[in-house]
């Protein structure tokens, strides 16, 4: 799934994340204090989260060592988000059951758009274009 997604991109991923989630296609670049200009450089970004709400269509990032920095999900235009069936939950306040409350969080539902003064649709202005979450088996 995540090779149909990525097709032979470059991409950054965070130091934790499962390297076997990562097809041979993509040449993965491992986010250890890239500036901005490098990370906006590549073509997309794999991370895991802490939790989902199915109700919402919500993904939470904490930013655990397989989540990363909170800049590389906002510059590339792609992100690839991979969860566990068991970190779905139904509701918000079963997600914020799951969350510390001391760690950034970064709630995403959905990819980046806003409006112009014209009320056109526009995209990635604030984060990825595109939203990509793949559900695996839970544990």
């Amino acid at each position: 799934m995540i090779d149909r997604i990525l097709n032979g991109r470059r991409i950054v991923i965070p130091p934790g994340l499962p390297r076997h989630w990562l097809p041979d296609s993509v040449a993965a670049v491992i986010d250890e204090n890239l500036t901005a200009e490098q990370i906006a450089a590549v073509d997309g970004v794999v991370t895991a989260a802490a939790v989902a709400v199915a109700e919402t269509g919500t993904v939470v990032l904490d930013a655990a060592p397989d989540q990363g920095r909170r800049i590389i999900s906002l510059l590339p235009d792609v992100h690839v988000c991979v969860l566990r069936a068991d970190q779905v939950v139904a509701g918000v306040p079963d997600a914020l059951a799951r969350v510390a409350p001391h760690r950034p969080l970064t709630w995403i539902s959905g990819p980046s758009a806003t409006s112009d003064i014209e009320l056109n649709r526009v995209e990635g202005v604030h984060g990825p274009r595109q939203l990509h979450v793949v559900v695996l088996p839970a544990d």
